[in-house]
């Protein structure tokens, strides 16, 4: 099955980082998706980046597709989670706290709200030169209601924990997703053991390589990823999307 790879969090504070995760995809011929962030925890907006923003035309121009990820990769208002009462505290204390680390921007919003950010950010990519190959929520967090809103704006790939969508055609395919946790040790650690018991599923499914900063900054995460990139090796595709077309011979 197809394997594609992405590196998330594609933002000014973690050029190095950026670098880092190049330098292990070329190594094994994978050209992953960026998952850009226009204004990273709004304190780093593309637009004030010139030299980063060239250095993205450049990689889109080399291949690498761009998905925008979130507008600032950040939830709404803390104090939300805490004014909210029943099953909307749960929700949002979950997505907030258990699931991401204030991160899952989308898992909060409206869908008005989730409209003007996509606009935002589809604004400010327009605006750097970059062009938008579909959506991938912050923690891979939305509510059902996002695939609405995606569909009428023309998307044509996201994805979530479990799945990869097709919004503009409604459809979608199980997909196995391998990504690692660097918050703490005890998440680290049952990351590395869920992607080495789980990775021989790809067998069965499409699969995902996701690399986020913090994965570049740990020591065995950098190995882990080397592991798997290797094992990976020779059946990555560039596109996101390419994994909800079945391969001749293999069934969707």
């Amino acid at each position: 099955m197809p394997i594609h790879v992405s590196i998330h969090d594609v933002a000014p504070p973690f050029e190095r980082q950026l670098d880092v995760a190049l330098e292990l995809t070329r190594s094994v011929g994978a050209v992953p998706s960026l998952l850009v962030v226009p204004n990273y925890h709004r304190a780093w907006p593309l637009t004030r980046f010139a030299s980063f923003c060239r250095r993205l035309r450049e990689l889109q121009g080399e291949g690498h597709e761009v998905l925008l990820h979130g507008y600032f990769h950040a939830a709404s208002d803390a104090r939300t989670v805490s004014r909210s009462s029943g099953f909307g505290y749960l929700r949002r204390a979950f997505n907030q706290r258990v699931i991401s680390s204030g991160e899952a921007e989308f898992g909060d919003l409206e869908p008005d709200q989730a409209r003007q950010r996509l606009s935002d950010g589809e604004r400010m990519l327009e605006d750097v030169g970059l062009r938008v190959s579909g959506f991938v929520p912050p923690a891979w967090t939305m509510p059902r209601s996002m695939f609405e809103v995606l569909a009428l704006r023309g998307y044509a790939y996201t994805e979530d924990h479990v799945a990869i969508y097709d919004p503009k055609a409604r459809r979608s395919r199980a997909s196995l997703l391998l990504n690692y946790a660097s918050r703490d040790r005890l998440r680290l650690w049952s990351t590395v053991a869920y992607c080495r018991t789980v990775r021989n599923l790809r067998t069965f499914l499409p699969a995902r390589i996701a690399i986020h900063p913090g994965d570049v900054d740990a020591a065995i995460l950098r190995r882990e990823l080397r592991s798997l990139l290797g094992w990976a090796r020779g059946d990555f595709v560039a596109r996101a999307a390419d994994l909800l077309e079945p391969r001749p011979g293999v069934p969707a």
